[in-house]
């Protein structure tokens, strides 16, 4: 299944408090039940004015309405072609 990084633009994001998170991440999570098992969401990065997430899904469009009935901006959406990393090297 392939893999997405989703850049959310959210003013201020790092400093939403744990509930705000908490909030952020039920809704989320609540659309995805939704959704069904075709879209999974790994992880997301959290920085100062920007959430980076990370999601496996069959295509763009669900991660686009995944974002639409969740309300969350998905300002960019970029399908991850391989992962690199450290043991990469060897």
């Amino acid at each position: 299944m392939p893999k997405y990084v989703i850049e959310r633009d959210l003013p201020g994001a790092g400093k939403l408090n744990s509930e705000q998170l908490r909030a952020i991440s039920q809704k989320s999570c609540s659309v995805l039940n939704t959704l069904g098992p075709e879209i999974q969401w790994i992880h997301s990065y959290v920085t100062a004015d920007k959430i980076y997430c990370i999601y496996r899904a069959p295509n763009e469009q669900m991660i686009r309405e995944h974002a639409r009935q969740g309300g969350f901006p998905a300002n960019k959406i970029s399908e991850v072609s391989t992962v690199i990393e450290p043991s990469t090297a060897e």
